[in-house]
């Protein structure tokens, strides 16, 4: 290879190796701070115990079937009916919403994002509106977010916090039906702000995929979220799908999303090790007695709600305004949800140069939606 040539290839390596740590940037984030963290909490077999098998197999199983669903058209075919459905901008983007806000009440909102947000870009893709994606994308993370508060199955921390406490399923209904019922009402009043111009698609209409196709993997999605319920040990559900695809859409396993997966158990890591550093616990354990909504709140911003659920449980009993507060905490900064971070990284995928609009527009309404649902958490403190 002459010098020419040479000179050439260098940059464009470069260019290929930025763009690797660009798109996996929150990869390696989770990453370096479990790593910190690995310098106080030596190797044991207590690391084994950070994993939540359930919640990656999940994850793992979802993420597959959407891959498939993907390859065959689905989510194209069921854009350009959507469109031809509501005709209009706000009542499409009030089906996408709300598709997502219940949606995540029975699949988790993690796994209802992964499910729908490849619908939202195909359905303003197929009208050409693709400049509203921005506000879509962020009102279907809001929705996920808030929407999966109601049930004990609608997110991780939920998961976690209603078997941690052992919290009877009527009373966790009730804590968290005035904190679901105002997350309605925003968001609805958030998206009827949208112009009700008229949409059309500007695509030939898609043939509707397979049928027996389609039939098989909602079978198999069925079964994913069956983990989540405990219905399914996780490594038999997880076998079933993975062998189903391997079969019928071997393509489908090469496209799931495996540094999402190694994201997760890295923050499985980082809240793991924090909670056994002494410190960390005993400075927590006397912030938290002040306010375990304000506290889980900030905590979420920083940590994630995920490991706030793990790390602050272990320092309050008070279980109603924890539970609060790591749901509206999910809002906020990026990081403050691992579902905020899956909307981010399909919104870079899908425009990487409109992602500094996307995150200013994001801070906006998660900020201003979390002071709202603050004042919320206290009103609701009062009543619990």
């Amino acid at each position: 290879m002459d010098d020419n040539n040479a000179g050439a290839v260098r940059p464009a390596r470069r260019h290929r190796i930025l763009a690797f740590f660009t798109d996996h940037a929150v990869l390696f984030i989770a990453i370096v701070a479990a790593a910190v963290t690995c310098f106080f909490v030596p190797f044991d077999a207590g690391y084994a115990d950070y994993f939540d098998a359930d919640t990656l197999a999940c994850l793992f199983c979802t993420l597959a079937v959407v891959a498939a669903l993907k390859i065959r058209g689905f989510f194209v075919w069921l854009a350009g009916r959507i469109v031809a459905k509501f005709g209009n901008l706000r009542r499409v983007t009030l089906a996408l919403v709300f598709i997502t806000y219940f949606g995540s009440m029975i699949m988790a909102n993690d796994m209802a994002l992964i499910t729908f947000l490849p619908l939202g870009y195909y359905v303003l893709d197929s009208c050409g509106n693709r400049k509203s994606m921005a506000f879509t994308f962020v009102m279907q993370n809001v929705a996920a977010n808030l929407g999966g508060m109601l049930t004990p199955f609608g997110n991780p921390q939920n998961l976690y916090l209603y078997s941690y406490y052992s919290i009877p399923a009527g009373e966790f209904f009730a804590i968290m039906a005035l904190p679901f019922a105002a997350a309605l009402l925003l968001i609805f009043g958030t998206c009827m702000l949208v112009k009700p111009v008229p949409v059309v698609p500007v695509v030939p209409p898609s043939p509707a995929p397979p049928l027996w196709r389609t039939i098989v993997y909602f079978v198999l999605f069925v079964i994913s979220v069956m983990i989540v319920f405990g219905l399914f040990p996780f490594y038999i559900g997880l076998a079933v799908v993975a062998a189903a695809l391997l079969v019928i859409e071997p393509r489908a396993l090469l496209r799931v999303d495996y540094g999402l997966l190694l994201t997760f158990c890295a923050f499985f890591v980082f809240s793991g090790n924090l909670s056994r550093i002494s410190a960390v616990a005993e400075a927590l354990s006397a912030v938290v007695a002040f306010s375990p909504l304000l506290v889980g709140t900030a905590s979420c911003q920083v940590i994630s709600n995920v490991p706030s659920a793990v790390l602050l449980s272990r320092f309050t009993s008070d279980y109603a305004n924890l539970l609060v507060a790591v749901n509206i905490g999910g809002l906020g900064t990026p990081i403050a949800s691992l579902a905020s971070l899956i909307t981010l990284g399909e919104y870079r995928r899908r425009d990487p140069a409109g992602t500094g609009r996307y995150l200013a527009l994001f801070s906006l309404i998660n900020f201003s939606y979390l002071a709202v649902l603050i004042g919320v958490g206290f009103l609701n403190g009062l009543i619990f």
